[in-house]
């Protein structure tokens, strides 16, 4: 048994330890899915650019094909083909507000993940966490394919395949397959497969669960298997199309680029793609014969083929987008999946928000309305109709609605503002409202424009195989 086998044991011992009051034993699920005796094969990557803090320190730890940007510290984890962005960190003097409080920040933020393993999991900064402000934590966490760790600090934690912890401080749980949970602090739960959960206490309460047996159709998983299911043979039928940006040094796009737009340089764009100004495209998206509209934007592991997006419109982590028009200003939620066909093509009205870990997969033409709010499992108009409310009549709601398998209560005004002023954020960083003319609205967009990459290799044979030296890399 080699350093990278005890290390890998260590790792699941320690979150078993975490979760012994949910019963639960990782080794079962996470063992074979991590590839040990291939971890030599891949490089990790980190980007350097003038606006972006850099401060990373690697001890003992497999790395294999992870990329890292920003302030961040690793000790002992075993991170797999994972994207860890620093782009946000928050800054000495900062101020952060929660409720009434205004709370400054006494030094620089940085992200900290210890005796951690992650297969193919995007996992992006800024703690939203009161109490550890300065500091993204996470520790004695396990999480598998496709899941997004999103400004959510974990400690003690299980993450199923394509799940997604968003604004969500977490310890000790476990986030079935395909849940999505934003609900502030939780502590001790075990998730169920296919929960949509949005929740901000005292003021709504967001709740749907999908059918299982039909959510198995599209993402599976147990102990002892592989993820299975229509979402893991779509990414996993594109993968080798990725093959090429990692193993030529440097790729020149196929098209032109707006000077104030963004094409990571670890992107795959597929031919008859065009890309407006304030556009980011960020590092394992996958573009084809698409258009991107004016501050569009498709962030990591977002797919979009033969579509065509107005403009300003937030992709966010893993959303998938295939034959497809959507308006401006649609927000299409985490791990959401829209499939339309060649000769039944889905359209999405303007304005409207496709809640994240969406399915709409549709055999005849479907055209959402401006201004909708849509959930769940859509495969047809009947489907739509009971999985989605205008805008404005979810506003007026003031206690609590049902529809079909989901449950609301409280303020639908304030969900519905916490949505849009969300959004507004979210292309504000993006650098979706950039002015060329005064230089103003600057964000990602622009600011990953210039950026190096570098790569580090593990130790190719022996004891340490798969793992890399101590290393420091510091400005």
């Amino acid at each position: 048994m080699n350093a990278l086998e005890k290390l890998f044991i260590r790792i699941v011992q320690r979150v078993n330890i975490n979760l012994r009051e949910l019963e639960f034993d990782a080794k079962p699920y996470v063992w074979d899915l991590i590839p040990k005796n291939q971890m030599t094969k891949f490089y990790a990557f980190y980007g350097i650019s003038p606006d972006h803090p850099l401060n990373l320190q690697f001890k003992h730890s497999g790395l294999a094909g992870s990329y890292f940007l920003g302030q961040c510290r690793v000790s002992n984890s075993l991170l797999y083909k994972c994207d860890v962005r620093g782009d946000e960190l928050k800054k000495k003097g900062d101020r952060f507000q929660f409720k009434n409080f205004n709370i400054p920040i006494s030094k620089d933020e940085e992200i900290v993940i210890e005796d951690s393993a992650f297969v193919k999991t995007l996992i992006h900064n800024f703690s939203h966490d009161p109490e550890t402000l300065e500091k993204f934590f996470i520790k004695d966490t396990i999480s598998t394919h496709y899941a997004n760790i999103h400004g959510s600090p974990s400690d003690g934690c299980f993450l199923g395949p394509f799940s997604t912890v968003d604004l969500t401080t977490m310890r000790d749980c476990i986030i079935g397959t395909f849940s999505y949970v934003q609900a502030g602090e939780i502590s001790h739960l075990n998730i169920e497969p296919g929960t949509v959960w949005v929740r901000s206490p005292g003021a709504f309460n967001f709740l749907y669960r999908y059918p299982i047996e039909k959510l198995k159709d599209y993402i599976y998983f147990k102990a002892g298997i592989k993820p299975q299911g229509i979402l893991m043979d779509f990414v996993e039928n594109r993968k080798e199309d990725f093959q090429r940006v990692f193993d030529v040094v440097n790729i020149e796009p196929s098209f032109d680029v707006p000077a104030t737009a963004s094409l990571d340089r670890y992107a795959v764009v597929r031919p008859s793609t065009r890309i407006g100004e304030n556009v980011l495209v960020s590092q394992r998206a996958y573009i084809e014969n698409s258009y991107l509209g004016k501050g569009a934007n498709a962030q990591e592991n977002c797919y979009i083929i033969n579509s065509r997006l107005a403009g300003n419109n937030v992709n966010a982590h893993g959303a998938k987008i295939i034959e497809a028009d959507v308006g401006e200003n649609v927000f299409v939620g985490f791990n959401s999946f829209l499939h339309g066909q060649p000769e039944n093509r889905l359209s999405i009205g303007k304005e409207s928000i496709i809640m994240p870990h969406t399915i709409i997969d549709i055999a005849e033409p479907l055209a959402i309305p401006a201004g909708h709010i849509v959930w769940g499992l859509v495969t047809n108009q009947d489907d739509l109709e009971a999985h989605s409310i205008s805008i404005a009549e979810l506003s007026k709601i003031k206690t609590r609605f049902t529809k079909g398998n989901m449950f609301f209560e409280g303020s639908g005004e304030n969900f519905v503002s916490a949505f849009q002023d969300r959004i507004h954020h979210i292309l504000e960083a993006n650098g979706a409202y950039f002015n060329s003319h005064d230089n103003s609205g600057q964000g990602h967009a622009q600011k990953n424009q210039n950026m190096s990459f570098n790569t580090i290799q593990p130790y190719p044979r022996g004891e340490y195989e798969g793992l890399f030296p101590t290393i420091m890399i510091q400005p």
